[in-house]
């Protein structure tokens, strides 16, 4: 809950101008062994999150990360245990090593204390025109967290996965 203006005594109502339809956005936060540094990688897709979309992330993933090596770890969406998923992690294994968090423990992936800060921040109370404006709102905010490193290095250390 978010505080909002309103006469008092009223409660406030918000009006959505339109029938959403779906929003989706794969994120991973990027960060040194050390966890000094820490980035964002974020992608918004207009309907659900598939395979193909997992592939895509992962391909910018790979072309961001330059060569070096990394270790993803993710929870059990469907999408992430898919077998062209499966496939194409086992041909990155020269640099992608691959982890999956226990089952049933968003606590553990860092990546939900970003989509919460943004939900109690950026999006709280906003309302958007259509799905472009409520996905500008979202890149907003991730602008916000990418630009303070002690936001990234909080959502890690409260996942207790890092010091």
């Amino acid at each position: 809950m978010v505080r909002t203006w309103a006469p008092k005594g009223r409660t406030p109502v918000l009006v959505l101008p339109f029938n959403w339809k779906r929003l989706s956005a794969i994120g991973g936060l990027i960060t040194t062994p050390a966890a000094r540094r820490v980035g964002l990688c974020l992608r918004l897709h207009a309907g659900s999150i598939r395979q193909p979309q997992i592939l895509a992330y992962l391909r910018d993933l790979k072309r961001h990360l330059a060569g070096r090596k990394a270790i993803l770890l993710w929870d059990r969406l469907p999408a992430h245990r898919g077998a062209a998923v499966q496939r194409y992690l086992e041909r990155q294994s020269s640099w992608l090593e691959m982890e999956y968090l226990p089952p049933y423990a968003p606590d553990l992936n860092p990546v939900e204390y970003f989509w919460s800060y943004l939900t109690k921040t950026e999006l709280a109370n906003y309302v958007g025109e259509d799905l472009q404006a409520v996905g500008g709102q979202v890149r907003k905010g991730a602008c916000r967290v990418r630009h303070r490193t002690d936001l990234g290095q909080a959502f890690l250390r409260h996942s207790g996965l890092f010091p």
